[in-house]
């Protein structure tokens, strides 16, 4: 009987540093050698992120492809490792994303490998994409769904729009977090810090309302550290320079080190997440672990990921009340449901044996 040969791609690759698909992978990964499932393991990785080009990572070969995993270049990317993986005689693909996804129909012609897609948020919604963008993901969103054998959606939110939309069903399989607990953390990467504080922490972008938190803390005693790519694009640089001053608010630079980074959760005593699109976002599962409250956009995806125990809000003045109304006993009720959602739901044991399920199952 021939062997599974199973391919992991999408991703910018393993061993992940940053983005919720390289966590993604690299957890799989991680769960493929702890696991010892007899199947081959390959992941596409991006040769411009790993330019000394291991071979292997852990249980996994790896396979390089000379382009970028993310921006114009990711449509490409996708396709070349998926062209790649079928011409090697991989028999089951698991695609992270739809950049590719318009391939798949002749990937389907020339292969009978089994096609698993993640098809990750509802990316065409996007408020950054324009309208030759949106209508090139949504078109990648529908092949992804036609021409899957099976697919993934990370929220209950996201399957909904799949079966609305494509009458037709989705795995829900959620990201883990209980990866951000693991490393011990560095004191020296908050010297410089308040001893306590609301964090917040995710791509500054204006779907993740960077600016609605920023207007609602800068009128707040609470201090706000506030961590991102600060100097990506027009709308973030002109934030930082707008609240670089102010004496409560932290303009923080992007913190991808683990031991920083869980010296920086550690001592915030509030969450706050601004997303409003995408689906089961990573920073929200990983901050859940930690066992403080939640204060989130209150759009569905993340209704669904709290289980509607978080507090929510849609506008500055919604968000400012929930911090001034936040008691000591509120704080530790809500933390509290929190980690315990976090514990049973978002743990990566219970989510590798979820994708290994459905990747392995026959054709």
């Amino acid at each position: 009987m021939k062997q599974n040969r199973i391919a992991i791609l999408g991703a910018v690759g393993v061993p992940g540093s940053y983005g919720g698909f390289e966590t993604l992978a690299n957890n799989l990964v991680d769960y493929h050698g702890a696991s010892a499932l007899g199947t081959d393991l390959a992941v596409y990785c991006s040769s411009k992120a790993f330019p000394a080009k291991p071979q292997t990572y852990g249980s996994a070969r790896l396979r390089y492809v000379n382009l970028d995993a993310n921006g114009p270049q990711s449509i490409p990317y996708d396709v070349l490792s998926l062209f790649d993986a079928v011409r090697r005689g991989d028999t089951h693909l698991l695609l992270l994303g739809v950049s590719g996804a318009l391939a798949l129909p002749i990937v389907r012609l020339v292969s009978r490998a089994r096609i698993v897609t993640n098809i990750d948020g509802i990316e065409w919604k996007r408020e950054k994409w324009n309208g030759l963008a949106k209508a090139f993901l949504r078109a990648s969103e529908w092949a992804a769904v036609r021409f899957s054998h099976a697919v993934i959606a990370d929220n209950q939110a996201i399957a909904d729009h799949v079966n609305r939309t494509y009458r037709r069903s989705c795995e829900v399989i959620s990201y883990g977090g209980d990866h951000a607990l693991v490393a011990q953390p560095d004191p020296s990467a908050v010297a410089d810090l308040p001893s306590s504080y609301a964090l917040a922490l995710c791509r500054i972008e204006p779907e993740n309302n960077v600016a609605m938190i920023l207007e609602a803390f800068s009128a707040l005693n609470t201090p706000l550290v506030f961590v991102g790519n600060w100097g990506k694009s027009d709308y973030s640089r002109d934030l930082k320079w707008r609240y670089k001053d102010h004496p409560t608010i932290t303009i923080h630079d992007p913190v991808y080190e683990p031991r920083s980074l869980r010296a920086i959760r550690d001592r915030a005593s509030i969450y706050v997440h601004g997303h409003s699109a995408g689906g089961t976002n990573p920073s929200l599962v990983e901050m859940m672990q930690f066992g403080i409250p939640v204060l989130a956009h209150g759009c569905a995806f993340n209704r669904y990921t709290t289980e509607d125990r978080a507090l929510y809000f849609e506008t500055p003045q919604e968000l400012a009340i929930l911090v001034r109304g936040l008691s000591p006993d509120k704080s530790a009720e809500i933390g509290s449901d929190m980690q315990e959602i976090a514990s049973r739901r978002y743990n990566w044991i219970e989510i590798g044996k979820c994708y290994f399920d459905i990747i392995d199952l026959k054709n």
